[in-house]
């Protein structure tokens, strides 16, 4: 299983970010083989709709849970339908929130902002 976490460095030591669509990077953490990878969010600077696109190039890498402090209801809906869950972050690194998913210490992300929409007009 897949995790998905939004950051702001290619480090596990970096701090979440408090955007999931306009995130510089997501830290990727394969629960199978306790693999860290990071990837690009080429939505961040997309004049619309960053969140659903990030929400679609993170269901193309197979991610089955999202550490998140916030997402919007576009992204929202695009995750919902594909069965992803998402949980509220705690304070502290990616890794930190990798430690705390791991020792089911972290609640299910259920407030859902309206998104920052025409964020680039």
């Amino acid at each position: 299983m897949r995790i998905a976490i939004p950051v702001m460095e290619n480090d596990k030591k970096t701090e979440v970010s408090p955007s999931f669509g306009r995130a510089p990077y997501y830290l990727i953490y394969d629960m199978v083989d306790n693999k860290t990878t990071f990837i690009q969010n080429t939505a961040a600077l997309s004049a619309g709709g960053a969140g659903i696109k990030a929400a679609q190039m993170l269901l193309d890498n197979e991610i089955k849970v999202i550490i998140a402090p916030r997402y919007g209801e576009n992204a929202a809906k695009v995750l919902v339908d594909a069965n992803v869950l998402v949980y509220r972050n705690i304070a502290g690194s990616a890794e930190d929130n990798i430690k705390a998913y791991k020792e089911n210490k972290l609640d299910v992300l259920a407030d859902i902002h309206p998104g920052y929409h025409n964020h680039g007009k």
